[in-house]
């Protein structure tokens, strides 16, 4: 991995620097709680990301360590990306994320529903995410 050359020594920009910007946290998020997706399945999200910056950003998180590629079972031609524990390690981020969008937007039925399984038990929430991610 190229070492990354930092703006500052502040652990925030440093960490903004990597996963800072919008397509690598959705792709972030896409991963958490999809587990394993192909390129393809990373285009199809909502938010419509680009070819080139797709094949940008999983060039990126990959070199970082953040997601790696796995062999898919059914076509050589294709692969499959998954975190790896140091971004498995990003789930209380996404988590803090979700809790303070739930107090200034509007929420899908389904994301109420997912918030309120975090407030609930937010450690547990965690924990529980971050071990099915770790799991073959």
């Amino acid at each position: 991995m190229k070492a990354l050359k930092r703006r500052s020594q502040c652990p925030i920009s440093s960490s903004l620097e990597i996963w800072g910007d919008k397509w690598s946290l959705l792709i972030i998020r896409d991963l958490m709680f999809n587990k394993k997706l192909t390129y393809g399945d990373l285009l199809k999200t909502e938010e419509k990301i680009s070819t080139n910056i797709l094949a940008n950003r999983l060039v990126m998180l990959e070199n970082h360590g953040l997601i790696q590629k796995l062999v898919h079972p059914e076509s050589k031609a294709k692969v499959l990306y998954q975190l790896t524990p140091k971004g498995v390690d990003l789930i209380p981020v996404i988590v803090e994320i979700n809790l303070w969008a739930e107090k200034y937007f509007t929420l899908t039925e389904e994301k109420k529903s997912l918030i309120k399984e975090i407030k609930m038990d937010k450690e547990k929430f965690i924990l529980d995410s971050m071990n099915s991610l770790l799991q073959p």
